[in-house]
């Protein structure tokens, strides 16, 4: 698995040597040159914050690198003397042996050497969906994985000469977590660092050449303005707070794989899951065997006893049925072929040549009118909350069953509804966030316990058999259904494809080599540690104790990160916006920049780094969806667009009132100052006791400083004025 996680060198190189810091380096050298060195203040907060956010991803490394540890992938090695050694991957050579089981992916390129009915899925590869029969001999390719059967293979290619490998260098097939947030936070960085070159060289040809300033006074205005657009905060917050988000979910026994996908769990408003492990507790237990025709009650035993025998390699239906039917085959099985979650049904071959069949009813017999008394009974078991398996006599193992299959009874299974399954759905239903559950099983038995949990809407479902294959037409149906029944791993991903078309933001939980193709395209994907390697390798988030209750308190830290750092952005962004344009419009103007940098200093402090770092800390959910450029535009822009008229006026009652330039910069200081803390008295809406006391702080913090050393910040004295 991936470490989100930098080594120590990087990560103190990546704080150190950011563009950023190269830009204030260089303005730092410029205003030292100058001699007015009172305006070399914000170095100060520069090296603070790299110090700070270096230390704080130093100690989220620690976390993560013993976790690192423990969801570590490792493969079963056959040694030569046949026994079984659980090893890293890393440590596997060529020509080491290994076992396969089902839900394992393949870690490097091989040759088959036993197959017992081994099937690999090669769709993260090659595209096609459908599983493949491997036989001894057979290629087999890293990053595929084990649907059906077990075996054993020989290492032909490890490591880097992998074929897998090779593909990754050239494109990822998973689907990085998505961030709304930090592609917009992108879009601003690149903008301002195009044109914080030009902007600065023209404001220092305005400042000296134009305006008549001299060198000294005409850096430090220059200074001033580039010193403005730097968004320097918002890139430290954004980094500092996924970075500890990291940490925080890692204590709430999360495992992310990707920074990004903090966010993407933040914004999820559709959630789809299976119901075993979810709102049931994975725990299935044999109620009822049903006899039908001839067949009776010990020779379905006999059957199924042989069943139970010929697959060791089991889920938690056949650890159900071994519980109940026990593992004696009283004859010996010539030919098996495993279960599989496209095909819905198992089989094996006796000595007797007998083959008998396993699975799900509808996979297994067709509607006709000879059926439809047994059908009619497996819609009465279904409605009461039963998984139904049928098991009956076929021709074959390798075709589909046809008219010849002849049914010998029902197997009655039940799942346990977990007692905190209405409390989980109910802190979704609460956040706007819809749960679809997309299940294997019969659409109409996942109902009945949607329902029982306390699912709204849960008796709204489909049979996946039913789903159109055109993507179009899928998305007009999926809002209208609640669970999703007999859905193959290829519906599951078409399913998530059908929601994100109609622009929703998805998240998929899963454990099992079927979810992979979802998991792996959902914007969240969700596995728990528990569960199949491949789920894992799939996912942004693993659950370390393979709990889905905790998802929310997972979810809760997410919100509370993202819904902090957009309150919280749209005080950088007033800053950069307003500096921006000053830029341009005191460029234009032919006039001296209206600030200083430790004037810019006072703002920033007051009005910018101590609030967003108290509001950074506070626990509050309320994020939006989509669209958090445009939401923090709401704010940053007219309280820019503000700030921005307010010094213009100035400047225009400069001449008529015969202002000096002492009282033009107090005036200007005042305006600049004034709006800031009206920004965060906004962003602190709805007001609370602790948000009132930060505005009473930063507000007497500002007047302090202009009232007690006016000299300092290069403004006229209030008392004098």
């Amino acid at each position: 698995m991936k470490n989100p996680i930098r080594s120590t060198r990087q990560i103190i190189a990546d704080h150190t040597f950011t563009y950023f810091n190269f830009i204030n380096f260089v303005l730092f050298s410029l205003i030292l040159l100058s001699g007015q060195q009172k305006n070399m203040l914000f170095m100060g907060v520069v090296i603070t914050n790299t110090v700070i956010s270096i230390i704080q991803e130093l100690k989220v490394k620690k976390i993560i690198d013993s976790l690192a540890v423990i969801t570590a992938t490792k493969v079963s090695r056959i040694q030569n003397d046949d026994s079984i050694e659980e090893i890293p991957i890393e440590n596997l050579q060529v020509g080491d042996r290994i076992l396969l089981h089902t839900g394992e992916q393949l870690v490097a390129d091989g040759v088959v050497l036993t197959s017992k009915g081994l099937e690999v899925n090669e769709s993260l590869l090659t595209g096609e969906a459908d599983a493949v029969l491997k036989k001894p001999g057979d290629i087999l390719y890293s990053g595929s994985f084990v649907v059906a059967g077990s075996g054993t293979t020989r290492i032909t290619k490890a490591g880097e000469d992998c074929y897998a490998a090779k593909l990754v260098y050239k494109a990822r097939t998973k689907k990085r977590a998505t961030s709304e947030m930090q592609t917009s936070i992108r879009r601003i960085i690149l903008v301002v660092s195009i044109s914080i070159i030009p902007i600065g060289i023209g404001l220092f040809t305005t400042q000296r050449v134009l305006g008549g300033l001299s060198v000294s006074d005409a850096i430090v205005k220059t200074v001033a303005g580039v010193i403005g657009m730097i968004p320097e905060g918002l890139v430290l917050l954004t980094s500092v707070s996924f970075i500890l988000g990291v940490g925080r979910l890692a204590k709430k026994k999360a495992f992310v794989q990707e920074m990004e996908a903090i966010e993407a769990l933040a914004r999820v408003n559709v959630l789809c899951l299976d119901k075993t492990g979810t709102i049931t507790t994975g725990q299935l237990s044999v109620e009822k065997v049903i006899p039908l025709s001839t067949c009776t009650l010990s020779e379905i035993h006999e059957i199924m006893g042989a069943f139970c025998h010929a697959f060791s390699d089991t889920n938690l239906t056949g650890e159900a049925l071994k519980r109940y039917f026990g593992n004696s085959p009283q004859q010996k099985i010539i030919d098996s072929l495993p279960f599989s979650s496209s095909r819905k049904y198992s089989g094996i071959t006796l000595s007797n040549h007998k083959t008998f069949l396993l699975g799900a009813p509808e996979f297994l017999l067709s509607q006709t009118e000879e059926t439809a008394s047994l059908f009619r009974q497996i819609e009465t078991y279904s409605a009461k909350g039963y998984r139904v398996l049928l098991l009956g006599a076929g021709n074959t193992l390798r075709e589909k069953p046809d008219n010849t299959f002849s049914p010998f009874g029902f197997i009655l299974i039940t799942d346990c509804i977990r007692e905190d399954a209405a409390e989980i759905i109910s802190f979704f239903h609460n956040r706007q966030v819809e749960i679809k559950i997309i299940s294997g099983d019969n659409p109409v038995t996942v109902s009945n316990i949607a329902v029982r949990a306390g699912l709204a809407h849960g008796e709204d479902y489909m049979d996946a058999r039913e789903l159109p294959a055109d993507i179009d037409a899928l998305r007009q149906i999926v809002d209208k259904y609640t669970v999703f029944g007999r859905v193959t791993p290829e519906q599951k991903q078409l399913l998530i494809q059908a929601f994100q078309a109609n622009g929703k933001v998805t998240g998929m939980v899963g454990d099992g080599v079927n979810d992979v193709l979802a998991i792996k395209d959902a914007d969240c994907g969700i596995a728990m540690a528990a569960g199949s390697n491949a789920a894992k390798q799939s996912a942004h988030i693993v659950l370390l104790d393979s709990d889905f209750a905790s998802l929310r308190d997972i979810v809760k830290e997410g919100r509370t990160i993202i819904a902090n750092i957009e309150r919280v952005s749209a005080l950088y962004l007033t800053k950069t916006i307003y500096s921006v344009l000053l830029c341009i419009i005191f460029i234009c103007l032919r006039k001296a920049y209206p600030f200083i940098p430790i004037q810019l200093s006072l703002i920033g402090a007051t009005a910018i780094g101590i609030p967003s770092f108290f509001l950074t800390l506070e626990q509050h959910e309320a994020v939006t969806t989509t669209g958090f450029l445009r939401n923090v535009l709401k704010i940053s822009l007219p309280c820019a667009a503000l700030l921005v008229g307010g010094v213009i006026v100035v400047q225009i009652l400069k001449p008529i009132f015969a202002l000096s330039p002492l009282l033009v910069s107090t005036l200007n200081l005042l305006i600049g100052g004034g709006i800031s803390i009206a920004v965060v008295v906004f962003v602190c809406h709805p007001m609370t006791k602790k948000r009132f006391i930060l505005c009473l702080i930063i507000t007497i913090l500002f007047c302090a400083g202009i009232l007690l050393f006016p000299d300092f910040f290069g403004i006229k004295d209030i008392f004098d004025i």
